[in-house]
């Protein structure tokens, strides 16, 4: 008897559509091709919304009667992107062959940009370039008409949205450490949202890279309905995603108009996601923001955050005394900022380096202390190593509560959940792990279980505890996760990389003030040579 044929599983359209998109790559580095790529992507989906919708007012049925399909007032009202005709992408690919394709983007970027206020100075005009080679950008531009993308059909099914993320991460690991900079893997931006779940109110981050949270949050919104329908006693028809403001904030101008993008595409509001160079240190953009809900992921032990320049700032007072972040390392700096920004009531889930929970350089250790001191620790989680496309750094989850007695959830203050998560997650190659959907309901379940009323919370031996702060005080303020649930560190206590990193940070500041002192000695031998000569 023939051995019956294995049925292949059909390819993801992400999957084959990057497999394609990376062989039109040939020699262009990973970090300009992604904004050729990825800028076609937003260009062929705001082009689908504008035809599906200029279809319906050309027919002029029903609500549509009388419409003038190039009336862009009409396409505001629905919340759809203006495309004027020199943009529209059968045009574009009606060019793809020609030598000028790549000028022809850049006019349509232009035009595009011209028509569309909250798109100005966002997309990208880099297609005219000559190192980008005319017949593959062509290729890239059939390929991606292959798809559909931005119907209603297509957003339903939120196509563009798995596009646009599988291709951001794909990018991150093409780049190396460079990219992973401002990417967060999904399933770790999925695990903070769900347990912080920002129902409500103004969700914020300083750092904000190509907008992940904000996405993951506006997911959870729409995940959630019936959280509003039950929470709603007048019953009134409400829109959830009214319900939620997002503030951010990005130093790398590139990464900010991914963002931007990124949001765009998913009908974000994105007006308070701010750039500048500097940087949220040097030039916070939204000083006065208390918020409901701060999500980020800063960048692992930044050594290079300007904290000389910052001694004196207000933020490092928020503990009830100056207590300044050491200028080798912003773990602490970040930290500080996020409560100078918390709302009353608000929480903080955050990313940091697992040497966050443990360190003591630079007056770290007493920043943490003070931290705990004043019970605004609520969760520690201990992730899985390899979750991270750029580095073997373990990393940890922290979530500081500025209220733990608000009357939203039970009195916590004395207590602080801690969360072993190494042994969650599975290999999806020999790099990387990620977190399953079953493995971020047990993490955030636990959480919730912990901190609500009618929580069922039970602590787990080698998963989680609930600790007395008097046994957090006896561990010396550590919060390594391990030490509490009755699974040993092993390995984790020490890690290569990050102490590389610390002590690189701490040479290089050795070096420069030895430096200082060289040119002070110069100086004064110069003025005993120089006295010398006078006298003589």
């Amino acid at each position: 008897m023939a051995k019956a044929k294995k049925e292949e599983k059909e390819e993801p359209l992400e999957k084959k559509l990057w497999k394609a998109a990376d062989k039109l790559r040939k020699n262009m580095d990973a970090a300009e091709y992604k904004h050729v790529v990825l800028g076609l992507i937003f260009l062929k989906y705001i082009s689908d919304a504008f035809e599906e919708l200029y279809t319906k007012l050309k027919e002029g049925k029903g609500e549509y009667e009388g419409a003038d399909p190039e009336d862009v007032n009409e396409y505001v009202a629905e919340k759809v992107f203006y495309v004027p005709p020199a943009a529209r992408w059968k045009w574009i690919q009606g060019r793809a062959a020609q030598p000028t394709i790549g000028k022809d983007i850049d006019d349509a970027m232009d035009a595009i940009e011209k028509d569309n206020p909250s798109l100005r100075g966002v997309l990208p005009k880099v297609y005219a370039q000559e190192k980008l080679d005319k017949s593959s950008l062509g290729g890239l531009v059939n390929l991606i008409g292959s798809a559909t993308l931005g119907t209603k059909e297509a957003q339903s099914k939120d196509v563009l949205g798995r596009v646009f993320e599988y291709f951001l991460g794909e990018f991150a690991l093409a780049e190396g450490k460079k990219g992973g900079q401002f990417y967060t893997p999904a399933c770790v931006v999925k695990l903070l949202v769900e347990m912080l779940e920002p129902y409500e109110g103004r969700v914020f981050d300083p750092c904000c890279g190509s907008g992940g949270m904000f996405v993951q949050s506006e997911k959870f919104i729409e995940a959630h309905q019936d959280y509003y329908k039950k929470h709603n006693p007048k019953k009134l028809a409400i829109d959830p995603k009214d319900r939620i403001s997002i503030y951010g904030q990005e130093s790398n101008q590139t990464t900010w108009r991914l963002a931007k993008m990124n949001l765009a595409i998913r009908g974000i509001d994105s007006s308070n996601v701010k750039w500048n160079n500097e940087g949220s240190f040097l030039n916070d953009a939204h000083k006065d923001l208390k918020a409901d809900y701060i999500i980020a992921n800063p960048p692992f032990n930044d050594s290079d955050w300007s904290g000389e320049l910052l001694r004196d700032d207000a933020r490092w007072k928020i503990l009830g005394e100056k207590m300044a972040p050491p200028i080798g390392n912003a773990n602490y700096a970040w930290i500080m900022h996020f409560l100078y920004h918390l709302a009353p009531t608000g929480q903080a889930g955050f990313v940091l380096s697992k040497g966050s929970l443990t360190s003591n350089s630079g007056g770290e250790g007493e920043i943490r202390k003070a931290i705990i001191e004043k019970k605004l620790v609520d969760c520690i989680v201990n992730l899985p190593t390899k979750l991270f496309l750029n580095t073997q750094i373990p990393a940890c989850l922290w979530f500081l509560s500025r209220n733990k007695t608000n009357h939203r959830f039970r009195n916590r203050e004395n207590e602080i959940l801690f969360i072993d998560a190494r042994n969650k997650g599975h290999l999806v190659n020999r790099r990387n792990r990620e977190l399953s959907d079953d493995d971020i309901k047990e993490i955030a379940g636990t959480y919730h279980n912990w901190r609500n009323p009618d929580g069922d919370y039970q602590d787990i031996p080698g998963f989680c505890k609930s600790a007395p702060l008097e046994e957090v005080q006896k561990m010396n303020y550590v919060l390594t996760p391990g030490r509490y649930v009755g699974l040993a560190d092993e390995e984790d206590d020490f890690n290569f990389e990050e102490r590389f990193s610390s002590l690189k940070a701490e040479l290089e500041k050795q070096m420069a003030e030895e430096n200082l002192l060289n040119g002070k000695i110069l100086e004064n031998l110069q003025k005993i040579k120089l006295q010398e000569t006078s006298t003589a």
